[in-house]
C-alpha cells in the first residue's frame, strides 16, 4: 500500500508532483493550515504531513495522527512544530535547512538600503504628489561598519555582500573561529566592541536563551549614537519598546524589521515610526527560495517514506534502522556529552577531538561525530540536526578530529570528547552501562560515575569541607529534590567538582545564594533531553 501524503500549507504544484512521481498519495488541501479542528479530523489517515509555518503542528495534533511517520518542513524554522511530542510519538521532523539562505540576507540587505535611503517613506511622500528632496537625507552604506551578530549561513552571505559594497565588517559569533573570520575577510569581536562601533547591526542568531533580547535596553544604550538597526531574524532578539525610545530620541538612527516579538504583528512601538521600515516576516519570501524548500521537503519525505533514508532531520540520528538498534545508547551518550560542552562554552571554538575506545570504536563513527558536534551546537541553536552540525562547524573554521582504538581501562568502551578554545581546553568522557544508560565517567580529567538527567546541576570549587552540606542545604531549604549527587576531585585540596540531577532545574536565586557563598568557582544549570 503507497504511504499517503497531506500537504496542509501551500507548495508549488512541482513539489506536490514529486510525490506523485515517486508513487507516493498525496493530498493538496492548504486550507487546513488554518483549520486546526479540521486538520484534526483528518490527520489520522497520513504517513506524511508536509508544512510551511501555517499549520501549527501541537500535541493534540500528534496524539490524532497514530499513523504519522514523518513531518517535513518547507523552511528552517520549527517553531510551529511539538518536536518533543513528535519525538516521543515516534515521528521524524524535517526541515530545508539551506533553501533559502540566500533571500533571507539579500532581504537584510535591503532592509539596510531601504533604511539608510529612507525609501519607503520617500516613496509614499512622492505618490503622495509632494516633491520633498530635502527631507529625505540619507547615507550611504560605502565605508560604514557593519556589525554582524551571527554570522553563520545567512550572517556569512550577508558579510559577503557587505564587503562586495565596501563596508567595514565586523562579526560576533562565539562559534566564529579567527582563522574562518580571517577567510571571510571580516573582524571576529565581541559584542560590547561591535556595539560601540558599528553604524548599522544585523541580526542573524536563531531565538535562543542565549539570544533572547541580546539588544536588551542595557544593550541599545551602548550602540554608537546614529546607529541603524536591522533584524530580519526572530523577533524576540530586540527589545522592540526600548529601541523604538531610542528612535524617538535620535540615538538610533533607524531601524528595519522583517520580524516581531509577536506575529502576525498587529502593533508594535515600532509602528508609525517614521525612520523605521516594517515587513510582514518577507525573509525567505521569493519565488526561487519558496520553491527550493518546497522541492527539497518533498524530496526528502519521499526518501524516508520510500527508503528510510532521513535528511536533515531534527530528533533522528541519520542511521540504518540495523545500526540504530546497537547504536542508539552510543548516540544519545554522544549527544549528551556535546551538550555537556555547549553548555558551559562560551567563547569560540577553534578543535574538537573525539576518542572512541573499545566496543564504540568498531561503530558508525561518522554518526556519532555529527551526535557529538550536534549536541555542542544545539546550546547556541537548538534547530541543528545531525546533519547541518558538521556542515556549520566546518563553516565556522572548527578543526574536527577524531580517534579509535582498542579498549583501555576498565569500560568495555567509551567518547571521550577534548575541546580546545581560545580561552581553555575542556574534557568530558561517558560510556554505557549494560542496561543501556548513558554515564559521565570523567570530567576535566577528574573521575566520577554520574548518571545522566533531564535537570543537573554542575559546580566547581577548591576541595574542602563543607561543599556537601551546602549544596544539599540549599537544594532542601528551596525544595528542590536531588535525584543523584556525584562528586570527584583531582587530589585532597585540589580541584572538585559535583554533578547534582535534580527533580526539576533551581529557580535563579537558588543558584545566586551558592554563588554568594564564595565556595564555589562555577554553578551552572543543565538540560538534557532526551534521557
Amino acid at each position: 500500500m503507497a504511504p499517503k501524503v497531506l500537504v496542509s500549507d501551500k507548495l508549488s504544484e512541482t513539489a506536490v508532483q514529486i510525490f506523485r512521481d515517486r508513487g507516493i498519495e498525496v493530498d493538496f488541501e492548504p486550507a487546513l493550515g488554518k483549520d486546526k479542528d479540521a486538520l484534526l479530523a483528518r490527520i489520522g489517515d497520513y504517513d506524511g504531513l508536509a508544512i510551511r509555518s501555517a499549520t501549527k503542528v501541537t500535541e493534540k495534533i500528534l496524539a490524532a495522527a497514530p499513523n504519522l511517520k514523518v513531518i517535513g518542513r518547507a523552511g528552517i524554522g520549527t517553531d510551529n512544530i511539538d518536536k518533543v511530542a513528535a519525538s516521543k510519538q515516534g515521528v521524524i521532523v524535517m526541515n530545508t535547512p539551506f533553501g533559502n539562505m540566500i533571500t533571507t540576507a539579500e532581504h537584510a540587505i535591503a532592509m539596510m538600503f531601504a533604511v539608510a535611503r529612507q525609501i519607503p517613506e520617500a516613496s509614499a511622500s512622492t505618490h503622495q504628489g509632494k516633491w520633498e528632496k530635502s527631507r529625505f537625507m540619507g547615507v550611504e552604506l560605502t565605508g560604514k561598519t557593519l556589525g554582524v551578530i551571527g554570522a553563520g549561513n545567512i550572517g556569512g552571505i550577508v558579510c559577503d555582500r557587505a564587503k562586495g559594497l565596501k563596508m567595514k565588517v565586523m562579526a560576533y559569533d562565539p562559534f566564529l573561529s579567527e582563522e574562518k573570520a580571517e577567510k571571510m575577510g571580516v573582524r571576529k569581536v565581541e559584542l560590547e566592541e561591535l556595539f560601540a562601533h558599528a553604524d548599522f547591526i544585523t541580526l542573524h542568531v536563531p531565538f535562543t536563551e542565549q539570544t533572547a533580547n541580546i539588544l536588551s535596553r542595557e544593550n541599545i544604550a551602548k550602540l554608537k549614537p546614529g546607529v541603524r538597526v536591522i533584524n530580519c531574524a526572530r523577533g524576540g532578539l530586540v527589545d522592540e519598546a526600548a529601541l523604538a525610545e531610542a528612535l524617538k530620541s535620535g540615538h538610533v538612527a533607524g531601524a528595519g524589521f522583517d520580524v516581531f516579538e509577536v506575529e502576525p504583528a498587529t502593533d508594535s512601538p515600532l509602528f508609525g515610526l517614521p525612520n523605521v521600515v516594517c515587513t510582514p516576516h518577507l525573509g525567505a519570501a521569493t519565488t526561487e527560495a519558496q520553491e527550493n524548500v518546497a522541492l527539497q521537503v518533498a524530496e526528502q519525505m519521499s526518501d524516508y517514506l520510500l527508503t528510510g533514508a532521513v535528511q536533515n532531520a531534527l530528533n533522528m540520528p541519520s542511521v540504518t534502522a540495523a545500526e540504530a538498534r546497537i547504536m542508539g545508547p552510543w548516540l544519545k551518550l554522544a549527544g549528551h556529552l556535546g551538550s555537556f560542552v555547549g553548555q558551559l562554552t562560551k567563547e569560540a571554538i577553534e578543535e574538537i577531538h573525539i576518542t572512541y575506545n573499545g566496543v564504540v570504536g568498531t561503530m558508525n563513527l561518522e554518526a556519532l561525530n555529527c551526535g557529538v558536534i550536534a549536541g555542542i551546537m544545539k546550546a547556541v541553536n537548538p534547530d541543528v540536526n545531525m546533519v547541518s552540525a558538521p556542515v556549520i562547524a566546518r563553516d565556522r573554521g572548527i578543526e574536527i578530529s577524531t580517534t579509535a582504538q582498542d579498549k583501555t581501562g576498565a569500560f568495555e568502551g567509551y567518547i571521550r570528547l577534548e575541546v580546545k578554545t581560545e580561552l581553555r581546553q575542556r574534557s568530558i568522557a561517558g560510556t554505557v552501562f549494560s542496561d543501556g544508560k548513558p554515564r559521565f565517567i570523567q570530567i576535566k580529567g577528574i573521575n566520577i560515575d554520574a548518571e545522566v538527567g533531564e535537570h543537573m546541576l554542575y559546580t566547581t570549587n577548591n576541595d574542602m569541607p563543607g561543599i556537601i552540606g551546602t549544596l544539599g542545604q540549599t537544594m532542601g531549604e528551596n525544595g528542590v529534590n536531588i535525584a543523584n549527587f556525584t562528586l570527584g576531585r583531582s587530589g585532597a585540596g585540589e580541584g572538585a567538582i559535583a554533578l547534582l540531577y535534580l527533580d526539576e532545574q533551581p529557580p535563579a536565586h537558588v543558584l545566586e545564594k551558592l554563588r554568594a557563598t564564595g565556595m564555589f568557582m562555577q554553578v551552572t544549570p543543565m538540560e538534557f533531553t532526551g534521557v
